[in-house]
């Protein structure tokens, strides 16, 4: 079995070559990279394998779900593991693969398109948190009528697990304030600053837009 101290030091080389030009900041010494958009996440993942190698994992972040964890939320693309070789041969390999952050940057420019993307996707029952995600976007945008649609779809899942009722119980507040994008904006800075903060992300003046 080839060595895997190589791969991952090459993982983090070509990672700091292609993507910390750009913005993106390593967590800590992981193979986790962020691309802060203040209200979402870029996350961009190098994804270990069983033997030595990598594959790759980028998506989107919506820090509107209050949580102390990296997730990929939406357009999660993964790519399958490369095995390592040669140093010459895998590095080209991990410059490569790693610019799908630039891809991801063109499809959610702006607030608009998020909402667009997120309310024209298919309804899939049980997947509770794309109706919630398509909710809050869709209300953020300004379209209270398909924000509540998406969100009484939330509330009428069978909450089988805590978590489920945490989450129809922000929807059914959604909800109410869904007509006043006001005061859905305010709801959305409230859950991203303690988002922010649960992550240890720098905090920053918010403006959902």
């Amino acid at each position: 079995m080839a060595d895997r101290g190589p791969v991952l030091r090459i993982i983090t080389s070509a990672a700091r070559e292609s993507l910390k030009p750009l913005g993106l900041a390593q967590c800590g010494r992981s193979r986790l990279w962020i691309d802060d958009h203040e209200w979402w996440l870029g996350v961009v993942e190098f994804t270990p394998s069983r033997t030595a190698g990598s594959g790759l994992c980028v998506g989107a972040m919506w820090l509107w779900h209050d949580v102390d964890h990296l997730a990929f939320d939406a357009d999660a693309v993964r790519t399958g593991s490369q095995p390592f070789r040669t140093e010459d041969q895998f590095t080209p390999l991990a410059l490569g693969r790693s610019r799908q952050v630039t891809a991801l940057r063109e499809k959610f420019p702006d607030l608009q398109n998020v909402a667009r993307y997120l309310t024209s996707g298919p309804v899939r029952r049980g997947f509770l948190w794309d109706s919630f995600d398509a909710g809050i976007a869709a209300a953020l945008a300004g379209d209270p009528d398909s924000a509540r649609e998406h969100l009484g779809r939330v509330l009428r899942e069978d909450p089988l697990a805590p978590w489920m009722a945490e989450a129809q119980e922000k929807a059914r507040e959604l909800h109410a304030i869904a007509p006043d994008r006001d005061a859905v904006t305010a709801w959305v800075i409230r859950a991203v600053d303690s988002c922010r903060n649960k992550l240890g992300l720098v905090p920053v003046p918010l403006a959902i837009s």
